[in-house]
């Protein structure tokens, strides 16, 4: 910045910097910067106005609340995973009905020391060798936690219709090694919970979830991400929340939660719930400080991470309304239509994304229809995976394909999915109507 631009006002120093791209970190903007927060992310967006994308996969759940409380976090100097975190796992376990919740870094992280806590703990017998029946359309981390602990994975269909795991498939992939099986309830869509439960009461199976994508979604009365044993969330910019990155395990069992938060801290004793040594003497102290019990990681959030999830989870209800809203629209111009199959949700669903799977007159044209959308400035991906097996990941897991993948190959070839958000999507949708209508008729 140019000595003569030190005389400026806040206002003209931020346009400035705005223009510039400059680094705010040396200078002090002091009792300015709630000016700052609130306008600076509006005013860097300027030139960017027409290079948008008119209908993006996901956008910012933030306002000007979630601003202040990361300056307020930052000026007290407290950083690292503390009280904040704390008061979000708290808040987080009261909302959606389960005793625990440990927070970690990530969702990826979350199926991580979920999965290392469920096979190190001896009662659940569920050991190297043993195998997991997983649905073949999910996110590579939801699957690669159980290879790296020894664990097989028995791949199959996925239903149709709900793009979740077949129940009606399950049984025929039991074995005398199959010891669990994975819930990925997919695009904010619960899997068939009473009937996979019966399953694994009746097969002694544990019933692990994926709620990555599915936050604030009910089977019946409960939240999903509150049924099985132990459940993965994330707080990724796409998702339901936003904490900048951020995960979260739920589990009833308190083994399982005292396992977790020693593995996403080194494995050591020192954020046991029970913490028998904290007001012992400073010898006992010293000595228990750095005692070390599991294989551990080292997967903690941040102070950020936890004050922006309370302030986040207190306007989750908003959000599920808006994505609701959108979903409405979106079922009332691409159900039943004769070019694409959408999402069946036999529950309440959080709505992730909107899927389509080509059909009709646009079976087989993904590429056509991407490049179109493309065009059209509308954000596409796959739907999750596709068939996960098609990646070379796969090279380095054990596993079986137990049946044949018609459903989820056909989501391979066919399918996509659009975002959802908490924002009115009329004219999107409405746009993307327009021109799938316009691509059948050709």
């Amino acid at each position: 910045m140019k000595s003569s631009d030190r005389n400026l006002g806040i206002k003209e120093k931020i346009q400035l910097l705005a223009e510039k791209s400059i680094n705010l970190k040396k200078y002090n903007l002091n009792s300015d910067t709630d000016y700052y927060f609130q306008n600076f992310p509006r005013l860097v967006n300027v030139k960017e106005k027409d290079r948008e994308t008119f209908y993006p996969l996901a956008q910012s759940t933030w306002g000007s609340e979630e601003h202040k409380v990361i300056l307020d976090q930052l000026k007290t100097g407290q950083l690292t995973m503390g009280k904040n975190v704390e008061k979000f796992e708290k808040n987080f376990a009261d909302f959606f009905g389960s005793k625990y919740a440990i927070m970690v870094n990530s969702g990826s992280s979350a199926n991580l020391i979920m999965i290392a806590a469920i096979t190190l703990l001896a009662k659940f017998n569920f050991k190297k060798g043993d195998e997991v029946i997983v649905p073949a359309l999910g996110w590579s981390t939801s699957f690669s936690p159980f290879s790296q602990y020894g664990i097989k994975l028995k791949f199959i269909d996925i239903n149709s219709s709900t793009l979740n795991i077949d129940e009606n498939k399950i049984e025929d992939a039991i074995s005398n090694k199959t010891r669990a099986i994975l819930a990925i309830n997919i695009l904010g869509n619960p899997v068939e919970f009473n009937k996979i439960k019966k399953i694994c009461k009746k097969n002694k199976l544990l019933l692990i979830e994926d709620n990555c994508e599915s936050l604030g979604a009910r089977y019946n009365s409960k939240y999903a991400g509150s049924i099985g044993l132990a459940s993965s969330h994330s707080f990724f910019f796409s998702h339901h929340i936003q904490t900048i990155e951020g995960g979260m395990i739920t589990t009833n069992d308190k083994d399982i939660c005292e396992y977790s938060r020693s593995l996403r801290a080194h494995g050591w004793t020192r954020d046991s719930l029970e913490k028998n040594f904290k007001d012992n003497s400073p010898l006992e102290k010293f000595h228990n400080s750095f005692k070390f019990i599991l294989p551990g990681y080292n997967v903690r959030p941040n102070e950020f991470n936890g004050i922006l999830g309370t302030t986040q989870l207190k306007k989750l209800p908003y959000f599920l309304k808006g994505r609701k809203n959108n979903a409405n629209l979106f079922l009332s111009l691409f159900d039943k239509k004769n070019y694409c199959k959408v999402q069946e949700c036999l529950h309440e669903s959080s709505w992730y994304g909107f899927s389509l799977i080509l059909d009709g007159n646009l079976k087989n044209k993904r590429d056509l229809v991407l490049n179109e959308l493309f065009k059209n400035r509308i954000e596409t991906r796959p739907v999750v995976t596709g068939n996960f097996l098609k990646n070379s990941a796969c090279n380095f897991m054990n596993y079986e394909i137990s049946g044949i993948l018609k459903n989820v190959e056909d989501v391979d070839r066919n399918g996509f999915f659009v975002g959802n958000s908490h924002i009115n999507l009329e004219n999107q949708l409405l746009r993307l109507s327009e021109i799938l209508e316009k691509l059948n008729k050709k």
